[in-house]
Parts: structure tokens; sequence; C-alpha cells
């Protein structure tokens, strides 16, 4: 790197780690063995989900998952509540196949179907070289497998006392999941959803607080993966300002949520851990990196 990109480059202190507890935990440390001064703040709390018609309705398709021509898991959250649960699993139909929006989610789910003794042949993911990893990305791999009297079962997650109004012409308004849904419709496909875990915003303890005000300051830069952990931050400390703080996002649309809360430097990146140091370095240096 040239000495005026060298100077280019913004000193970092510290590098904030937003993803679930367990998540967040092994990116910091793999972040920190890669010489970044990482460190956990989960914004986002997972659990199994708590309503009655919910828990029914995956139990069910756990025990049924094989009537489904494809299960679509939305992360790797998704992949692991699902098939947390012993059993009872539906007997493998040969034919079922598995999308993945990204290799995270790809990597959960390799490891779940050997558990259960399906073979990673049948996951379909977007190709590594793929501008983003989003529903976008997977569609035109799994196009094909669509058509009239197809079936889909959408495994997702669920927010604790989020209300959802719905009209069906804003349903699959927008894009993601909700976008890829009307896709599989218009092409005669009937799509169901499965709530398999349930996401709550942080319990916001002085510590955590502490840690979060710290990171409001000059030298810190936010890694974050959901649009839903920015607005828990925005919720959780609605008086800090983050125009000092710099954010590095997964995705464009979490990139315009960090813009509207207030961090002073965007940085878009695809989600891979590959990626985000790349661009971990192309923007950033530590006194370990000079």
């Amino acid at each position: 790197m040239s000495a005026a990109a060298e100077g280019r480059r913004s000193r970092l202190e510290r590098l904030v780690v937003t993803r679930p507890a367990g998540e967040a935990e092994r990116w910091a440390r793999v972040l920190t063995e890669q010489g970044w001064p990482a460190q956990a703040l989960p914004l986002i709390d997972i659990g199994e989900p708590q309503a009655l018609d919910a828990k029914r309705a995956l139990t069910q398709a756990r025990s049924a998952w094989s009537q489904w021509d494809a299960l679509m898991f939305v992360s790797s959250a998704a992949v692991n509540h699902f098939f947390s649960a012993d059993g009872p699993f539906a007997q493998d139909s040969a034919t079922t196949r598995f999308w993945a929006p990204g290799p995270g989610t790809g990597a959960a789910l390799v490891q779940a179907l050997q558990r259960i003794g399906v073979s990673r042949d049948r996951i379909d993911a977007p190709p590594q070289d793929a501008p983003q990893f989003d529903s976008e990305t997977l569609w035109p791999v799994v196009r094909a497998q669509m058509g009239s009297g197809k079936r889909v079962l959408v495994v997702r997650g669920d927010t604790q006392g989020a209300i959802a109004v719905k009209t069906p012409s804003t349903a699959h308004v927008g894009q993601g999941r909700d976008w890829l849904i009307k896709q599989c419709e218009l092409l005669g496909a009937s799509v169901q959803t499965c709530v398999a875990y349930e996401r709550q915003p942080p319990l916001w303890s002085s510590s955590l607080r502490a840690q979060a005000l710290a990171a409001a300051q000059p030298g810190s830069l936010w890694l974050l993966s959901s649009s839903e952990a920015v607005f828990n931050l925005r919720a959780g400390l609605p008086e800090v300002s983050w125009a000092q703080a710099a954010a590095l996002t997964t995705h464009d649309r979490i990139a315009t949520a960090a813009r509207e809360v207030g961090f002073g430097e965007v940085v878009a990146s695809r989600p891979a851990l590959p990626d985000v140091l790349r661009a971990l370095k192309s923007h950033w240096t530590t006194y370990e990196h000079q």
C-alpha cells in the first residue's frame, strides 16, 4: 500500500462486533487474532419462540420437513434453532432442497444436515463470487426449482413484541426474503413460514451501556450485520450521537440504517469474514497494522 493510501486510512482503537451472543464472541476472537482491537457487544438477543402457536408450528415443521420441495433458512440462527432439538425429524425425502442466502447459513446447514444424514449437495446458495449474499443473489440459483404446485418453507426468526401489519398490497413490498417469497408465488409455488427463534433487544446493563458509550468516541468502528441491531442501538441509547464513530456494514440495506442513525462514516462489505478483513485493511489501521 502506498504511503498516500496509508495516510488516508483511519486509526482504529476499538472494533465492536454486534452479532448475537456466541457469534459475536467467535468473530471478536478471530478478528483479535488478526490484529484488530475487537470486542463483542451483541445488539440482538436470540432465544426460543415463546408463542404457543409458533412452538406448535415449529414442532410440526421439524417432523414433516420432507413434504416441502425446498426449505429456505434466512440465517445461521434459523438453521441452528430449527435443528437444535433431538427430534422428531422427518424422514429424508431425497428430493427436498435447502436454500441458504449466504456462506454463514450454508456452513450451518452443512453441519446440521450431516447430523441427520443428508448430503451437502442438496444445499443451494449464491456463488462465492456473487456481488452480495442475500435473497436477490440466491434467486437466480433456485428459480428453476419453482413452478406450479411446488411448496417452500421459509424458516425465519421473529421479533419479540413486534407488531406486523401487512395488507395484500404491501405484504411483499421491498427486497430481501419477502421479495423472494413473492417471486416463488409468481411462478405458482406455495410458500409457508415457520418461526424457529425469537429476537429481542439486549438488556442494557450499566456495563453494556458504558461499553457502548465508549464506542461512540473517535477511533471506534461498529461491525453491523443487521438493520434491527442498528435500530436496537438507537432505541437503547437515544440520546447518544454516533457522528464520531464509523460503521462497517455487511449489506447496503444495513448501511442505509446506519446512516439514518447518524454514524459519521459508513462502509459496506460482503458479510463473509475474508471480505470484512479486506474492508478493514482498506479503510482502517491500528498500531499493530502499521
